[in-house]
């Protein structure tokens, strides 16, 4: 106690300071520290449910990226294969109608070709018509002496078989 005399501390004094701090300390702790660390408590769930909240956040922008580049992905396959599906059906469309005009083509080739042939066996048909008319010319000049039908008949067609040509082939 000396030591406390030396320095001239009161002890009623140091005892009520000592009261007064506690008692001022008590009511701090019940009344505003309680209150400050609630508001500080309750702050700091706020500021951690806010940053949970920007993750979940991010990772739903994430999710919403990764699904957006997924429907694209699919949308340009599904451009792709509609693309190809027009290019096969355009040059299946475009065989067909080479085909159909080939068909039609020979067709008319082919008629033409009996065409021809049919000119040409009335063509050769006149003009053995009109041999014939000059083998009996020349014949009667000849012989000087008239024939009658049938034996006329019969030298033009064995002058006919002489002079027939070997038939064509077709080309």
């Amino acid at each position: 106690m000396q030591f406390f005399e030396a320095f001239g501390v009161n002890w009623v004094a140091l005892a009520f300071q000592v009261v007064n701090f506690l008692l001022l300390l008590y009511l701090l702790n019940r009344f505003l520290f309680k209150r400050v660390f609630a508001l500080l408590d309750e702050r700091g769930a706020k500021i951690s449910k806010g940053l949970e909240d920007a993750e979940a956040a991010a990772r739903d922008r994430e999710l919403a990226r990764a699904e957006r580049e997924a429907a694209v992905s699919e949308a340009r396959k599904e451009a792709n294969e509609m693309i190809a599906r027009a290019n096969k059906i355009a040059e299946d469309t475009r065989n067909e109608i080479l085909a159909d005009a080939k068909a039609e083509a020979d067709k008319v080739t082919a008629r033409a070709r009996d065409e021809i042939v049919a000119e040409k066996d009335k063509a050769m048909a006149e003009i053995r018509g009109q041999v014939a008319e000059l083998a009996l010319a020349a014949a009667g000049k000849l012989v000087r002496k008239e024939m009658d039908g049938p034996t006329q008949r019969r030298l033009v067609e064995e002058f006919l078989g002489e002079v027939k040509p070997a038939k064509t082939s077709r080309s």
